[in-house]
């Protein structure tokens, strides 16, 4: 149990992570160029994780990697920044929110982790939490911007199970470095045919692109997939609520944003569905329900802490 907290620990670095993205991309960025902006994030990242674990794709791998990259990287980012231009941060991150769901159901018929009830249950309060505390008064509701949302939410959960199931011994360094410089190399000529030049990049704007690069990208996909080696898809997605949470958190303690009563009540809902969701608390719902029903049928059950044996 201590090993499943600790990666579920080391997962919920990167939707913390994430959840910063949406306000270094509005308060940042140039608005006009959603490809570049996604190559600037996807390559400087790639290469770094390259150098650092300097291993290459071989055999099937090359062509997985380029398929991921472009699920989860190259058209995930794209699609993000669309979404962040667009729409206000609260439509996006519920739309966002439902990607717990989506993993679960994917990874049904492909990984065989068939849905658990209390995650499911998790996943449900978890995204009523997101709506209370982000859906208010939100007004600027462009279909373009949700069309983009729902894309990227879409696109990559179905990378991150396709990850998990083509690529389950292959060092996450590695994978997490070809599949960012994949996502961008496919994006490149796109950007160069589609917004011409690349866009001159003020201090701030640079300062911006490092940060979602080295941060929010790097550190933050190398910790997902970590995650998602040692945890099931359903666990992870959950944990992944964790990016609206520290959007609002942001909003907060950044921009001076105040914290209503209804966000509070949204975030503690978000965070009763990831508890509820977690491994720990299934076994150990599963565990008493055994001892019940042991004791039902009269036998008895073993105890919860076994005494070691003493030596003669």
């Amino acid at each position: 149990m201590e090993s499943t907290a600790r990666w579920s620990l080391v997962t919920a670095l990167a939707p913390i992570a994430w959840g910063t993205s949406y306000f270094v991309t509005q308060r940042y960025l140039p608005a006009d160029h959603p490809l570049y902006g996604a190559v600037f994030r996807a390559l400087p990242a790639g290469i770094l994780l390259l150098a650092l674990s300097r291993r290459l794709p071989h055999g099937a791998l090359w062509w997985k990697a380029l398929v991921l990259g472009t699920l989860n990287m190259g058209a995930f980012f794209a699609l993000v920044y669309i979404a962040a231009q667009l729409l206000p941060v609260s439509i996006a991150s519920t739309v966002m929110a439902t990607a717990p769901v989506v993993m679960m159901l994917l990874a049904w018929p492909l990984l065989a982790e068939r849905p658990q009830i209390l995650p499911v249950v998790g996943a449900g309060i978890g995204i009523a939490g997101v709506c209370v505390m982000l859906l208010t008064n939100a007004t600027g509701i462009d279909p373009l911007g949700v069309l983009a949302s729902v894309a990227a939410m879409t696109m990559s959960s179905a990378g991150f199970i396709l990850t998990k199931k083509w690529c389950p011994d292959v060092d996450v360094l590695a994978l997490t470095s070809w599949q960012l410089i994949a996502g961008g190399a496919v994006l490149l000529p796109v950007a160069v045919a589609v917004e011409g030049a690349p866009p001159v990049l003020n201090g701030s704007a640079a300062l911006g692109f490092i940060y979602l690069s080295g941060v929010t990208t790097a550190l933050a996909f190398t910790a997902w997939f970590k995650g998602l080696r040692h945890l099931s898809a359903g666990t992870v997605g959950l944990i992944g609520l964790l990016n609206p949470v520290t959007g609002v958190l942001l909003g907060t303690l950044v921009a001076g944003d105040t914290l209503t009563a209804r966000q509070g009540a949204g975030l503690v809902l978000v965070f009763a569905g990831i508890v509820l969701g977690q491994p720990g608390v299934t076994r150990a719902v599963r565990a008493r329900r055994a001892r019940r029903s042991m004791a039902e049928a009269g036998v008895a059950a073993p105890p919860e802490h076994p005494r070691p044996r003493q030596q003669a």
